[in-house]
């Protein structure tokens, strides 16, 4: 369960198969969204071992939802509807 301190909790797999498949890419485009937009104070990025979930991947968590199949596209569209409760305006992702 995630700590309930406010903030969202974003867990991106680093296990080879989901960095090799995406998530490279994937954590790129988080952290410049956490930095462009002021973001440190509501996200927590952290990076998980390999969850046995490899067939699924690219693979990531949000606020402890499980998300498989993470394409960049995919990732920008979670990230959207994630955007209005951070105060982030739709479409600025």
């Amino acid at each position: 369960m995630p700590p309930d301190d406010g903030l969202v909790e974003i867990a991106i797999c680093l296990g080879s198969s989901c960095f090799a498949r995406g998530n490279s890419e994937n954590l790129a485009i988080i952290n410049t969204l956490i930095q462009s937009h002021g973001l440190k104070d509501s996200v927590r990025l952290t990076g998980r071992l390999c969850q046995d979930e490899c067939k699924q991947g690219p693979n990531l968590t949000i606020g402890g939802d499980s998300q498989h199949g993470i394409t960049t596209e995919k990732l920008r569209e979670l990230l959207d509807q994630l955007g209005s409760p951070l105060g982030v305006d739709h479409g600025t992702i």
